[in-house]
């Protein structure tokens, strides 16, 4: 299964350290955000990536390369302007072709199993959910008896990994940018999306704070 990385964000609430870094190149516990996903999928078997940017995109490519040093093959999904999510993943189309695909946050951190990862039959997204962190204590989704539904009750975070059916993006137009959750929201409707409960570590660098707290975590116990 091939797998794509999401790089394109800004990192607004990043700076002043994205002003000049890609918040993918950023780094934690001794190596570049991305390159813990990078490796984490490789050891999975995932070697066929897909990495999207728009914001200093370059500084990616020059540090990443084609990934021969992690015995991965990168292709790169170059964004004039960031497409948001749904959006940059219905342009990176053409490269992850037709079967379903595994998509990463750049901007988490996990430990998330990705060989066990899959897409059953007939369905169109598979979500990893995760305890709510403090900073979004209410959630996005309820996963019940291995379905996603957008509910009031009992909710969990989406963790930023999923698995997707190139379908999903059927209606996004090659280049317009969109979110993914009207997307998932829709197939939720028709229950087509399913769940797992990951219960591992998960981290959401969303800012420096954050950033630094996991640093000095990983510093303590890698």
């Amino acid at each position: 299964m091939r797998a794509m990385i999401l790089a394109a964000g800004r990192g607004e609430r990043m700076r002043p350290l994205t002003d000049h870094t890609p918040k993918p190149l950023l780094m934690v516990g001794g190596k570049p955000l991305i390159v813990w996903h990078i490796e984490r999928l490789a050891a999975a078997g995932m070697t066929e990536l897909v990495i999207n940017h728009a914001h200093l995109g370059q500084q990616i490519e020059d540090a990443l390369g084609d990934g021969r040093q992690w015995q991965v093959h990168i292709q790169y999904s170059a964004e004039v302007t960031a497409l948001e999510t749904a959006g940059g993943i219905a342009y990176a189309l053409p490269l992850l072709g037709e079967r379903p695909f595994v998509v990463v946050n750049g901007d988490v951190f996990t430990d998330i199993d990705y060989a066990s990862l899959a897409l059953p039959t007939g369905k169109l997204a598979h979500l990893v959910m995760v305890d709510n962190p403090p900073q979004h204590a209410a959630g996005d989704f309820s996963l019940v008896n291995g379905l996603v539904f957008e509910s009031a009750t009992d909710r969990l975070t989406f963790s930023g990994v999923g698995v997707y059916h190139p379908s999903l993006f059927d209606s996004v137009q090659h280049g317009q940018s969109a979110k993914l959750a009207p997307l998932l929201k829709t197939a939720m409707q028709q229950q087509r999306v399913t769940g797992q409960h990951h219960h591992g570590l998960w981290h959401d660098i969303g800012t420096p704070e954050r950033l630094e707290q996991l640093d000095h975590w990983l510093s303590k116990n890698n």
